[in-house]
């Protein structure tokens, strides 16, 4: 009787969730989308109003009030103007000046205008408050520990950052790393969509290289601020968020190195396992306010992994089917056996650190609130993507691992981003996000029996979850570079800031 009714509870809370959805949250997302459509159509009209011959050009990233070519706005603005001013009808000469600005192909310029794509990407409103901003300044970082490789790689990096150029802004190192990075990995999506494949051996060359190139710039972004003198918090926040897009993607691309797609729950588990513990590495940070490095630590991981990448481009597919004469099980489990070692070892040194208690009142997080409340997020991630992967008729998972792993990796990346950004502002989390609409989207379709082909929903889900982390990241980084009158991937002339 006990369990019917819970059964009968779970239904009821699904049902209510997904009535929410169609009356409440779709809605909303429809306004907010034709208001950034509406934002973007007004900066395009800027645009080409603006452009012209001896007309100045429109600033980049900014839209700011123009000077029209006619008379109109110093006679009081008139609707009725003759020479295309913005307000109101444009007259004959403005509908053929604007036809033959169309027919020199001015529309397409100003579609890839930078002013017209920030539109469309910016959130309509600051993500972050003035008090955050304000507690923004004050953070200073702090980490402890030391991992077993990284004295010696030390002298690699100080080596290599005295080799950049001063000009190269610390940010910019970063995000170099991070697209060779995905880069590459998505060379080994390309041939292995279902990591069962076989890709060429140069495309695992490749991928040891691309990890390679990303551990060295990501270490030495650091270094280079400091010798620049442009530490700032921006360049924290930078760093973490592009190691939490670089971890799923890490993640990915070992499971398909290995062919690790023929176990599913071990891809599954490894996946969401590498995941879950970058998140809980600063969940921790966010409950004691200092990020904690193990003996064992993402240097030594990411080590191992090129290392991986190297078997597989020298022995091929042949070297992960082997059997081990002992253990009696192939090669690629025991990656998979070494990440279920180094996960329970590593969460179990995270959350002897948060259930210890934070720096906060009452042993608090640093924010002063429960150290607990981070799981929600995460924990929703992994609920729904276990149930699904679990539940899909058509089995979603086993058929298109690398589209499902990415589809919700860009999730988890956009949720710890969340967390990083509450660390350093010393502000709450909050549970709703629109990051949960594409796999929210998805388990709705399976409640209704998929009545739209769970393939397509994936696709949708992939969109949307890239879309509003892309969106988030913009967002932040341009806000936070604007209060801090920095640039996020130049560095300001020594005289401009001597004179600040």
């Amino acid at each position: 009787m006990v369990i019917v009714s819970f059964a009968q509870a779970i239904d009821q809370s699904i049902t209510w969730f997904g009535v929410n959805f169609v009356f409440c949250i779709a809605p909303q997302l429809s306004t907010t989308f034709w208001n950034r459509l509406g934002s973007a159509r007004a900066a395009l009209s800027v645009c080409v109003w603006r452009r012209g011959p001896g007309a100045a050009q429109l600033r980049t990233g900014r839209i700011g009030v123009a000077r029209p070519r006619c008379g109109c706005a110093a006679e009081g603005g008139r609707s009725g103007c003759a020479g295309g001013g913005m307000s109101g009808q444009a007259g004959p000469r403005g509908r053929r000046g604007l036809r033959a600005e169309r027919e020199q192909g001015v529309d397409t310029a100003c579609w890839l205008s930078p002013a017209v794509l920030r539109r469309l990407v910016e959130l309509p409103a600051p993500v972050l408050s003035r008090h955050q901003l304000k507690r923004l300044e004050e953070h200073r970082y702090s980490s402890a520990g030391r991992s077993l490789l990284e004295p010696i790689m030390q002298r690699y990096w100080e080596w290599l950052v005295c080799r950049m150029p001063a000009w190269i802004a610390p940010n910019l190192i970063t995000i170099v790393g991070l697209v060779t990075n995905i880069f590459t990995t998505l060379v080994l999506v390309y041939y292995c969509p279902t990591a069962t494949e076989q890709a060429p051996l140069w495309a695992y060359l490749l991928c040891a290289v691309g990890l390679f190139v990303y551990q060295s710039l990501d270490a030495i972004d650091g270094k280079q601020a400091r010798r620049t003198n442009s530490s700032s918090p921006l360049g924290e926040l930078f760093d973490h968020g592009c190691d939490s897009l670089s971890t799923v993607f890490v993640v990915l691309g070992t499971s398909i190195a290995v062919q690790l797609g023929t176990n599913p729950d071990w891809m599954f588990f490894c996946c969401f396992a590498g995941m879950f513990m970058f998140y809980c590495a600063h969940w921790q940070t966010y409950v004691s306010g200092t990020l904690r490095f193990g003996i064992i630590d993402v240097t030594e991981v990411q080590i191992f992994i090129i290392i991986m990448y190297l078997l597989a481009a020298m022995g091929g597919s042949t070297f992960w089917q082997a059997l081990i004469p002992v253990l009696n099980i192939q090669m690629k489990i025991v990656p998979a056996i070494c990440t279920f070692v180094g996960a329970v070892l590593s969460c179990t040194n995270y959350f002897r650190v948060i259930f210890t208690g934070g720096v906060g009142k009452n042993g608090s997080t640093i924010a002063g609130t429960s150290v607990l409340s981070p799981v929600l997020h995460i924990g929703s991630v992994i609920v729904l993507a276990m149930m699904i992967y679990k539940k899909s008729a058509i089995r979603l998972f086993e058929n298109h691992p690398c589209l499902y792993i990415l589809a919700f990796g860009f999730v988890s990346a956009k949720i710890t981003n969340k967390l990083v950004v509450a660390h350093m502002t010393k502000s709450e989390m909050h549970l709703h996000d629109i990051a949960f609409l594409g796999p929210g989207l998805l388990f709705l379709d399976q409640y209704f029996n998929s009545f739209i082909d769970e393939y397509l929903v994936l696709w949708i889900a992939l969109v949307l979850s890239l879309f509003d982390l892309v969106r988030y990241c913009v967002s932040v980084c341009n806000q936070i570079a604007s209060h801090l009158h920095i640039f996020v991937f130049k560095i300001k002339p020594l005289s401009t800031v001597a004179a600040q």
